[in-house]
């Protein structure tokens, strides 16, 4: 566990801290520091753990999966957050199961020109997703106007709005405590040793 506050292990918790505890699992069946190093305050916790399912593992959600980890990974990069970019880039890039399209888009991201690798709606998606990282105060009805006339629907549209969202806070929550990714499993499809 690596943070600049106090994170309290499974077996100096309380029930309440336990139950919380439980909630928070990952499928390798352990605890992230980013949901750990909540332990001093398990509300903050489940809050986080229930605005994070819903933002990113929710079966209603309909943007294709890769792109929920890949714009996930741009507001990381955009944010210098290592530990959502390890975490969320490795997803992204099993999920995009293509090493060389991975590495042009992973490129690309890190050179902050999404341009080199999207195109259409998903370079629309990468642009709101820059400019509401960036400048949230300059965002107008028209950054939403294009995501819909590029053929997103506005359901899918609130789903970028609300994966930018969450990541903009995970990142702040994560560099402002420092939180690293020692003894985490990165990636939510590695497989635990």
């Amino acid at each position: 566990m690596s943070a600049w506050i106090e994170m309290i292990s499974d077996e100096n918790a309380d029930e309440n801290l336990l139950e919380t505890l439980k909630m928070a699992r990952t499928p390798h069946g352990t605890v992230d520091n980013v949901m750990r190093v909540h332990s001093l305050r398990p509300n903050t916790m489940k809050g986080h753990v229930v605005l994070y399912r819903a933002a990113l593992h929710d079966d209603a959600n309909t943007l294709p999966t890769w792109l929920q980890e890949t714009i996930s990974s741009y507001v990381s990069i955009l944010n210098d957050c290592p530990y959502s970019l390890a975490n969320h880039w490795a997803n992204a890039r099993h999920l995009i199961a293509d090493e060389a399209r991975a590495d042009t888009i992973e490129s690309a991201l890190n050179a902050d020109t999404p341009e080199q690798a999207f195109e259409g709606a998903e370079l629309l998606a990468m642009r709101y997703t820059r400019k509401l990282t960036r400048t949230p105060a300059d965002m107008v009805k028209t950054d939403v106007d294009e995501l819909r006339e590029a053929g997103f629907s506005d359901g899918e549209i609130l789903e970028i709005n609300q994966i930018v969202g969450y990541f903009n806070y995970v990142n702040r929550l994560l560099n402002g405590l420092g939180v690293t990714t020692d003894g985490d499993i990165v990636g939510y499809y590695a497989k635990s040793e």
